[in-house]
């Protein structure tokens, strides 16, 4: 196995306990295929914007994952939504759609608790999922570095035929018709990342008293993508689809199952293709492999064209936008772990490049509207 890939890695010891006696009664009553006692582990992340997640071990040596929202108060109340999360699972169980088995959505903030939780179950709710453990091969890396190069280019295929066939779901038909709004997904999404762009950028560093400040070139960019709107299309999507979301089979180079659902809606299959192909215009520094030497991976229209051919729409007439948007979306991350870091609720050498990430995502999203403007017709 190389060494960007891992069944278990980044597990250790239980930083952010819960009430272990509490969580084995609520799962002795609502899980009973759970074999008690559990044993508690947490997953590591290298920076600190994604869920808690813990695994369980079972007295039968079977695994399980629990996810729950961070401690603390949040800055957006979009993020982090873990019952989002178990609902959508719940809904793709029975379709083609490789998604971890869940077993229980807890929304009961008096089940799990810290001293940290004491302190601010009066202003959250604290929601947590119990699903399946995957046995298999995650990847950080999207240049899938260690593997053999043919495995590189079939997993690549894998990832967007796994794509393709979220985006081929009627979400009606599954369950999922209020899932999201059908239509006006990127003036939604807009809105949304300037509301919370907003606020990140008045975070006050707690040292220096300087603030975040704001994303290079926000607005003109917004106003131009208002202008261009794709036509509207609209399919179940995952919200944040890229190769380090995503559990490879342990020897085989397929796609066994896709992680982090919080972010999922009813919008624009773009969005899910332009982020899961951003890698292609990033520095390595932050996660991409601009520049770099494939060696096995597809290069970026022949991505492109496979996704055509299988899902019979052609994304490339708006690749500008959606490659533009995503470096817009990408910054509004990276602006919110700048703010975590100037509260100190994030650290780490992962915190600090992200945190300096932002402005210079600002003017690169800006500079390829101006230098691919005219790749695709505006909508009339």
């Amino acid at each position: 196995m190389s060494s960007n890939c891992s069944t278990l890695a980044g597990i250790g010891p239980v930083r952010h306990p819960i009430d272990e006696a509490k969580l084995t009664a609520y799962l002795k009553q609502t899980v009973p295929s759970i074999a008690l006692p559990v044993k508690l582990l947490q997953r590591k992340f290298t920076y600190g914007q994604s869920n808690p997640t813990y695994y369980l071990r079972d007295a039968n040596t079977k695994s399980y994952v629990l996810r729950k929202k961070p401690p603390g108060t949040l800055l957006s109340k979009t993020a982090h939504a873990v019952e989002r999360e178990y609902k959508i699972l719940k809904a793709l169980q029975p379709t083609n759609v490789p998604t971890p088995k869940v077993y229980s959505l807890c929304e009961d903030s008096n089940v799990i608790g810290t001293p940290f939780y004491v302190r601010n179950l009066a202003s959250i709710k604290v929601h947590i999922e119990i699903m399946e453990f995957l046995n298999g091969r995650v990847f950080a890396d999207p240049l899938l570095t260690g593997l053999p190069r043919e495995e590189r280019r079939q997993c690549w295929n894998s990832a967007i035929k796994t794509l393709v066939a979220l985006h081929s779901l009627d979400p009606v038909s599954i369950g999922l018709l209020n899932y999201g709004k059908a239509s006006e997904f990127y003036p939604r999404q807009l809105k949304t990342l300037t509301a919370i762009s907003t606020v990140q950028a008045a975070v006050k560093d707690q040292d220096t008293g300087r603030p975040v400040g704001e994303i290079p070139c926000f607005k003109q960019m917004a106003s131009w993508f208002l202008r261009n709107l794709p036509e509207e299309r609209s399919t179940v999507i995952h919200g944040d689809f890229k190769i380090d979301n995503l559990v490879f089979h342990p020897t085989e180079s397929i796609v066994i199952g896709i992680l982090d659902w919080e972010l999922s809606s009813i919008g624009h299959p773009l969005s899910d293709l332009s982020n899961l192909c951003q890698p292609y215009v990033l520095h390595r520094a932050i996660g991409g492999f601009a520049g770099a030497y494939l060696d096995g991976v597809p290069q970026l229209d022949e991505v492109l064209e496979l996704y055509t051919r299988l899902s019979c729409w052609d994304p490339r007439p708006l690749w500008t936008f959606g490659t533009a948007f995503a470096h817009l979306r990408l910054a509004v991350i990276c602006q919110g772990i700048a703010a975590r870091v100037a509260r100190k609720q994030a650290s780490g050498a992962k915190a600090a490049v992200y945190r300096k990430a932002f402005p210079t995502l600002g003017e690169s999203g800006w500079h390829m509207i101006m230098n691919g403007q005219m790749a695709y017709k505006p909508r009339i």
